[in-house]
């Protein structure tokens, strides 16, 4: 509508306000091509008499030329006279302002006392400003615009009318049409607000409405799995933390009724609680740990040591839990060999994939850690032997409080230790995955850079997965 409102504009300007104007300006840059014309044959012919009356009558045009004494030469007119010039007896008048004028040329418009035209009268000298050989005069009639301009008035505006009519119209046709999906998506909005995320945004065929509505069904998919996701951490979280907080009641309310004097039952029903109170923490603090990675408040720490000594490190530590609850943890090392990343965070790694193998591993309760060295890196295996992974866990094994239908209740960890692995390699910018097979257990791997080939701190930039 406001490009219709501008042509409308401009049509006026142009064809009915200046009309006139524009057409006095065309006359005049018109004529003064004519008068080099007629220069060039005066000075270049001497036979130049018939020529420019062919001339003059051609372009309807007057001339009359002067020598430098101002005596004439030459005069051809409508009237035989130069009569184009409100009569001969005053082109002496032009004449004088044309020798007069500092620019060389005059130039006029006037009204013809016999006729009652407007006529257009240019003058110019012939020859130099300093050498001044002659002058020429020159008339010719303007055509009446103001019928042209009044015709043309009428049908400015009919034709405004009418587009205005038009405009008018499908504007309104265009808005209902644009409005209706808006509305659908609106109404559709309306509903998604109210907790209802199957709801499906219609976007017609108009691009950008298709496209709002195709943002806003990605957006009610984004919203309905992160509602579900809310749903299921406050059911996860408050299940974990149900679980130790009930048994430290149960185990308070039997020291306190029953084994307060027993030394031996009391000390046993302590140990439990204090193991509960241990497993509540270590939730506590995987939760701040993930919450506190994701936010991007935790910075790494690079260091260089030997990736060999630290795997054996950490296994030594679960020499107790092999004991006292019968899982093998086998370390296959390679070749001492340095790396380069932040040693706290990659031991944090290590121990989550261990325990979650404890959790997930077979009945003969071996956990297998192996290193590889290769010429790009060093990959770690942690390896169970337990009922493995289908492809569609695989997808989301990785996730903050997913969980694998095969988890075991009665062994370490908190539904959080993958997630963290997750979070710190990618921190790292390293490559990690895992590969199962159904029936035979689970290979979580991730790769180290090696030290003399990580000089600079990696940019973390990518989410490299499983191949």
């Amino acid at each position: 509508m406001l490009f219709v409102i501008v042509v409308f504009i401009l049509l006026w300007v142009f064809q009915i306000l200046f009309f006139e104007s524009f057409y006095k300006r065309m006359k005049f840059n018109a004529i003064e091509e004519v008068a080099n014309d007629i220069l060039d044959i005066y000075m270049s012919d001497g036979s130049y008499e018939n020529k420019l009356l062919k001339f003059a009558i051609e372009n309807d045009i007057s001339i009359i030329i002067y020598d430098r004494y101002n005596r004439s030469r030459l005069s051809i007119g409508g009237y035989g006279d130069f009569g184009l010039m409100n009569g001969y007896n005053e082109t002496p008048m032009y004449l004088k302002e044309l020798i007069n004028s500092k620019s060389g040329e005059i130039k006029y418009v006037v009204n013809e006392k016999r006729t009652n035209k407007q006529v257009l009268i240019y003058g110019t000298i012939i020859g130099e400003p300093d050498v001044v050989d002659g002058y020429l005069l020159l008339s010719s009639t303007l055509e009446p615009v103001e019928s042209t301009v009044a015709i043309m008035k009428k049908q400015m505006y009919i034709i405004s009318g009418i587009l205005i009519f038009l405009g008018v119209v499908l504007s309104l046709w265009a808005s209902q049409m644009i409005a209706s999906p808006i509305i659908k998506i609106t109404n559709s909005a309306k509903k998604l607000a109210k907790g209802n995320y199957t709801v499906e945004f219609d976007g017609d065929e108009y691009n950008e409405v298709y496209q709002l509505s195709q943002t806003l069904s990605y957006a009610s998919k984004e919203i309905s799995r992160v509602d579900k996701l809310q749903r299921d951490l406050i059911a996860n979280v408050s299940h974990d933390l149900r679980t130790p907080l009930t048994m430290l009641k149960a185990y308070a309310e039997m020291i306190r009724d029953l084994s307060g004097d027993n030394p031996v039952k009391r000390s046993e029903h302590l140990n439990i609680i204090i193991n509960e109170t241990d497993r509540l923490a270590e939730l506590v603090t995987d939760m701040l740990d993930i919450t506190k990675i994701e936010s991007g408040e935790l910075s790494l720490s690079y260091t260089v040591f030997g990736i060999r000594s630290k795997l054996e490190d950490i296994i030594s530590r679960y020499k107790g839990i092999s004991e006292y609850m019968g899982y093998n943890i086998h370390f296959e090392p390679d070749e001492e060999i340095e790396v380069c990343c932040d040693a706290v965070k990659i031991e944090q790694v290590v121990t989550n994939l261990i325990n979650n193998a404890i959790n997930y591993t077979g009945e003969d309760k071996n956990v297998y850690v192996q290193q590889i060295n290769q010429s790009d890196g060093v990959r770690v295996e942690v390896k169970d032997t337990g009922q493995g992974i289908s492809e569609e866990d695989i997808k989301h094994i990785f996730d903050k409080y997913y969980r694998s239908e095969n988890h075991k209740r009665e062994v370490v960890g908190t539904g959080l230790g993958l997630s963290i692995v997750k979070v710190i390699l990618k921190k790292h910018n390293f490559a990690y995955g895992v590969q199962s097979t159904i029936g035979k257990g689970s290979t979580f791997w991730f790769k180290l850079r090696l030290a003399e080939k990580d000089n600079e701190k990696p940019v973390e930039n990518k989410n490299l997965r499983a191949r």
